[in-house]
């Protein structure tokens, strides 16, 4: 058992010295954009623009649950993950410090599971949930996550398998808030 995830890592961070060396001048400038938090934010206030004007007062109960997804995803990731495996990020790894090119800081002492990965995933797959087919392109949010999450290969703070973990648990979570808010609101669980 040992060996195999020995071997599991050893991969993991073969394939990420692999991605993270393939930089270049441009693309760290654009990575840099990709894994800000706050360049998303027109995203953001864009999409709960698009659930306000097409679901009026209903939108309060979707955006709530998103904001549930976000930071349920965030806080299990951040929370309880990263201490409980403490596996060191890349750019805090003594073996691969020096190999890592970092674009920007490095980041708390843990990285899986990456808590980018777990919110992005988690808000395409709550967006994919909702009832919005009106929402041109929300099956698009999926890439954007991958792109995002993907960015923080490339900025050299996380392994592929943190992007991997995270991204399962926004989805677990995702589905487990559109089950409870689907439960809450099921006219025939509200009747005493």
């Amino acid at each position: 058992m040992s060996e195999t995830i020995d071997h599991i890592v050893h991969t993991d961070q073969e394939l990420f010295l692999w991605l993270n060396g393939q930089h270049k001048p441009f693309w760290d400038a654009v990575m840099a954009l990709v894994t800000n938090k706050l360049t998303w934010i027109p995203l953001y206030l864009l999409l709960v623009y698009s659930l306000i004007k097409q679901f009026k007062i209903k939108s309060i109960g979707y955006i709530l649950s998103i904001i549930a997804v976000v930071a349920l995803s965030d806080q299990l990731a951040s929370t309880f993950l990263k201490p409980y495996f403490a596996r060191p990020r890349p750019c805090h790894d003594p073996a691969l410090e020096s190999l890592v090119h970092l674009i920007g800081g490095c980041g708390g002492a843990y990285g899986f599971v990456s808590s980018h990965a777990a919110t992005s995933f988690g808000i395409a797959m709550i967006f994919n949930l909702l009832p919005t087919k009106q929402l041109p392109g929300i099956r698009w949010l999926f890439v954007w996550a991958l792109v995002y999450s993907y960015s923080r290969i490339y900025a050299g703070v996380h392994y592929p398998l943190d992007l991997a973990g995270g991204a399962v648990v926004g989805v677990l979570v995702a589905l487990l808030v559109w089950i409870v808010f689907k439960f809450y609101t099921n006219p025939r669980n509200s009747q005493t």
